[in-house]
């Protein structure tokens, strides 16, 4: 069936990539205007739709610069507001979006700002800032970067993907020559070399554009409201109900199976914005569960839409935590990752 719809959509795709391709092309034709910035310009995106773990790549590029001025600069997906904001105090997930929240809530020394005109955020952050980076901006190209990463997710570019509305990616898998560097993430660590070798067949890279893996590390469970810390180790033997609104939940359903043989999954579409009655249902199970040892675990990126006043009143007396979790390089590739991003950020940077 899927096979059929594919071929169905197949005009559509191609209508679709055409438009595309020629917007790419005048960029780089110079028919559009891509503007530059005198300072350093990190670029984090991917080319398909979904979650490709741009949110802990970003977080990683931050604890790497700690040394430097941060600035943080998305579209704010989901928010409910327009224009240029930068975060303060008053910022919720509604106003700048779940994961510019995240970012925010974090990291103290970041400036968050979210804004439909990425150049305007820019010029509203250059002046304050070493270091800018662009979430999820690879097709923004009104802003030239200086430093492009491009995510793939492992399991998917193994697979054979399709342009939209055929498929998921956003532009064709060649339009990687953009990049600086190109980054696998939620791999397997290690990588085994078949699989290796099929991934370099498929993005086909120069020396400079290295391809680089990362892996997925989990933390400890924390508390939503006070942050106290669990071992997820302990949710053994307890029935565990998993609220999601990520594109894509099988990892975090995976690693929590290999502690807990029973769960109740509460999924929803990406950035979904959870109302009451899909939280008072979500506790009304919770409550009707017989068993006396139970947990509610969500993801770090949900949480922070679980925090606002119309929700949080509904899980204050719950045992329910959040997941975090980081990107961890592949031990061979961390040095030059590493070593390129800050000599791009060293050699970009302003004087005076």
């Amino acid at each position: 069936m899927i096979k059929y719809l594919r071929l169905l959509l197949f005009p559509f795709a191609l209508i679709y990539g055409l438009v595309v391709f020629f917007r790419n092309k005048f960029y780089d034709w110079g028919i559009f205007r891509s503007t530059s910035f005198d300072l350093p310009v990190i670029c984090i995106g991917n080319l398909a739709v979904g979650g490709a773990g741009k949110t802990p790549a970003t977080e990683y590029l931050v604890r790497l610069l700690a040394g430097y001025r941060v600035a943080i600069l998305s579209r704010g997906y989901g928010r409910k507001t327009k224009g240029l904001i930068i975060a303060d105090a008053q910022a919720s997930a509604a106003t700048i979006g779940d994961e510019s929240m995240q970012y925010y809530r974090k990291f103290d020394a970041v400036t968050v700002a979210v804004s439909e005109d990425r150049v305007k955020g820019i010029q509203a952050l250059k002046d304050q800032h070493d270091v800018i980076l662009l979430d999820d901006a690879y097709q923004h190209r009104a802003v030239r970067a200086g430093f492009n990463i491009l995510l793939f997710e492992f399991d998917k570019i193994l697979k054979r993907q399709f342009l939209l509305p055929m498929g998921n990616l956003r532009e064709s898998l060649s339009n990687y020559d953009r990049a600086q560097a190109v980054l696998i993430t939620k791999s397997p660590s290690p990588v085994n070399i078949v699989d290796q070798i099929e991934i370099r067949r498929k993005i086909d890279t120069t020396l400079e554009q290295r391809i680089s893996f990362s892996s997925i590390s989990y933390g400890n469970l924390l508390q939503l409201f006070n942050k106290s810390s669990l071992p997820v180790e302990q949710i053994k033997g307890r029935c565990t109900f998993v609220l999601s609104g990520i594109a894509n939940p099988e990892p975090l359903y995976k690693y929590l199976s290999s502690f807990t043989n029973e769960m109740e999954r509460f999924e929803y579409p990406d950035h979904h914005d959870f109302t009451r009655s899909e939280i008072e249902r979500l506790v009304a199970a919770f409550r009707a569960h017989p068993s006396n040892e139970k947990i509610i675990i969500t993801t770090e990126k949900d949480s922070q839409r679980l925090l606002g006043d119309n929700l949080k009143d509904l899980l204050l007396n719950l045992p329910i935590y959040l997941l975090p979790i980081e990107m961890v390089l592949a031990p061979k590739d961390k040095l030059t990752f590493d070593q390129n991003i800050l000599n791009y950020v060293a050699s970009a940077k302003r004087v005076g």
